[in-house]
């Protein structure tokens, strides 16, 4: 669900699946995808939610994920959330997961742009006294004029989106794996040609930092390469016997 960039690039680098259902608001999208993966195009969402698919991968946009998640559920999917700042709407997440747990779904959480979810969820057991994630960006990303390293937000990740919606994803999906609201600043430094996440966090079982400098999809430059490559490899591994990390 969701044919732009990142789907395409799941539709030409599929690994251990086969992708017979896509759709998108925009059908020539999805067929542009469907023609690299021998899927079939649903121009209706009500049709492509019955499709005889196994899991569901939204690569989409929040307000997808708000509109179709619970009835992709109800259908009895699995489901892939890509744009997991939805969850940041507490009781929309909480009736997410009642609903999977009663239709006995799975709902997963890709690293998307970052890494180090799995070690994160130390904090579940070990609460973490420090959870910080400062990303830095070009000005020209957000379309702001500066000549020099600025910081533009500080604060918790719920008023983060506010004020900018679409850098929410990464903030959310760090919560979520450690348990409390993550602290946020949101850099722009004319001199960066990359979107940078550094994460901060310390617990009692130590400090943890994590720096990742995204590459930008070949096609699409305000896409991360490595969120379509974490979906890829979470496909990759759903069914083998050797789980790696948490």
């Amino acid at each position: 669900m969701g044919c732009g960039n990142v789907g395409h690039i799941i539709a030409k680098e599929r690994v251990g699946v086969d992708i017979t259902a896509l759709h998108d608001r925009i059908p020539e999208r999805a067929g542009e995808a469907a023609s690299l993966c021998g899927g079939r195009v649903y121009r209706e969402f009500a049709d492509f939610v019955r499709a005889d698919v196994d899991i569901v991968v939204e690569a989409a946009s929040v307000d997808a994920v708000r509109e179709y998640a619970e009835e992709i559920l109800s259908h009895g999917k699995d489901l892939v959330i890509l744009s997991v700042g939805a969850l940041a709407d507490r009781p929309f997440r909480e009736r997410l997961v009642a609903l999977a747990r009663e239709k006995r779904r799975k709902i997963h959480i890709p690293s998307g742009a970052i890494l180090g979810l799995d070690n994160l969820k130390v904090g579940q057991i070990a609460p973490m006294r420090k959870l910080l994630l400062r990303t830095t960006k070009s000005p020209e990303s957000l379309k702001i004029r500066a000549d020099k390293s600025m910081k533009i937000f500080s604060g918790k990740a719920n008023d983060c989106i506010r004020e900018f919606p679409k850098n929410i994803n990464v903030a959310v999906a760090l919560g979520l794996a450690a348990g409390r609201e993550a602290d946020v600043e949101i850099w722009i430094d004319p001199g960066v040609d990359r979107n940078i996440h550094e994460i901060e966090a310390a617990g009692d079982f130590g400090e943890i930092f994590i720096r990742v400098a995204n590459v930008p999809s070949p096609d699409n430059p305000s896409t991360s390469y490595l969120a379509a490559l974490s979906i890829l490899t979470l496909l990759r591994n759903l069914d083998e016997p050797l789980v790696v990390g948490t």
